[in-house]
């Protein structure tokens, strides 16, 4: 796979898929930069290089057509001012404008076309889309990890148009990290997985199991594993027909040697919400009209020893609905642990999504190893699949 590193942009136009999806308030003020400033790196080098950059990117889910709030336009303000530079914008991706503007860019230049997803043939993965894409560059570049686990036509598909296809810094940056904690990472490694449900990440946690020495359950999910096991869970979430697979997980685990790790108390509420009266009851004793939204003491004591005492680790998933800030002490809890397992030489991947939010919030960002802007993409990745945003590089 060719790499930001060991080719030279100069005198070409780079056709760079960026992930530029940035949350926008009402005003079309972006609330979340993280990934307009992931990219700057590798526009960086094209530009340092001699080269002129062609970013495209989705925003959104647009209904099969323009939307003013999906306009990537909003965004070019804080481009112009993060690349020191007045960036282009084309007002379509595809068609004369965008022609005529890639044209005529000189290096140096960076030039971002309108919504992909403007056109529903982009998440269709249409050829003939793809084609009229490519023309528009002379190397294509594929820097959006996050939409990698997509065989869309500006993520995969339009890499059969093209003799050069680069991976980009982020790219490299998210396969690197994940390939690390797969296959090289220092024992004992450990697994955090959080969330709401275990069929969204059950192939995950099968494949966890033969790299991992603890695999540790909490959030959501959990309350699945303790009805499997015969425990009171008033009105948790569960997925009641997902008992006997958390039962054969429990099996599998064992089977291999791999430490699973339930809570042992829960912090319950007689309503979803912040201000509903709580308690904390042991796990599998949650009384009827009640729910769990957080793991409890003993628990959080429990998973933050583990975690601290750990040289690999993954974490993706919230302990409880940490939204609400009565009942995100299990979650802050995790964080405090996954900076200390750190800070103590170890290795640390955060997974996206809400465990990035997290760890981002509480200003820990730094005191981690990695935080992925992969979510669907890395846990598809750690299921074992081949991504199509990758392959197409490969090929």
């Amino acid at each position: 796979m060719k790499t930001v590193d060991n080719f030279n942009f100069s005198g070409k136009k780079a056709l760079i898929r960026v992930d530029f999806n940035v949350p926008l308030n009402k005003s079309f003020e972006i609330t979340d930069d993280t990934r307009l400033k992931a990219v700057l790196p590798t526009v960086s080098k094209v530009l340092k290089d001699g080269g002129s950059a062609i970013l495209m990117s989705h925003l959104g889910r647009p209904k099969g057509g323009p939307e003013e709030k999906y306009s990537l336009k909003h965004i070019i303000p804080y481009l112009s001012k993060m690349f020191g530079q007045e960036v282009l914008f084309a007002d379509d991706c595809i068609g004369a404008d965008a022609k005529a503007k890639a044209a005529a860019l000189k290096p140096g230049q960076v030039l971002l076309l309108e919504n992909l997803r403007f056109y529903p043939e982009e998440e269709k993965g249409d050829v003939e889309f793809a084609k009229k894409l490519s023309v528009l560059g002379d190397v294509w570049v594929n820097d959006a990890f996050g939409t990698a686990h997509r065989a869309h036509a500006s993520t995969a598909v339009i890499g059969q148009f093209f003799k050069d296809k680069v991976c980009g810094y982020v790219m490299q940056a998210e396969l690197d990290n994940a390939n690390k904690l797969l296959t090289s990472g220092e024992k004992p490694r450990t697994a955090v997985m959080g969330g709401s449900k275990i069929s969204d990440k059950i192939l995950v946690i099968e494949n966890l199991l033969d790299k991992v020495d603890n695999l540790i359950i909490g959030g959501g999910m959990s309350y699945t594993f303790t009805k499997a096991l015969g425990g009171k869970i008033g009105k948790s979430i569960n997925e009641p027909d997902k008992l006997d697979l958390a039962l054969s997980l429990l099996e599998k685990a064992k089977a291999k040697g791999v430490k699973l790790y339930l809570p042992l108390d829960n912090v319950v509420a007689d309503d979803f919400s912040n201000d509903a009266n709580r308690q904390t009851v042991k796990t599998g004793e949650i009384p009827d009209g009640w729910e769990g939204l957080d793991i409890g003491p003993e628990t959080v004591k429990l998973f933050s020893e583990v975690v601290a005492g750990s040289k690999t680790v993954l974490w993706n998933g919230p302990m409880g609905v940490f939204e609400f800030a009565n009942f995100a002490t299990g979650t802050i809890a995790i964080a405090k642990a996954v900076k200390e397992a750190t800070q103590k030489g170890g290795y640390s991947l955060i997974g996206g999504g809400d465990s990035a939010a997290a760890i981002n919030n509480l200003g820990f960002g730094n005191d981690v190893s990695y935080v992925s802007t992969g979510g669907g993409a890395l846990l598809e990745y750690f299921e074992g699949k081949t991504l199509p945003g990758v392959a197409a590089l490969e090929k």
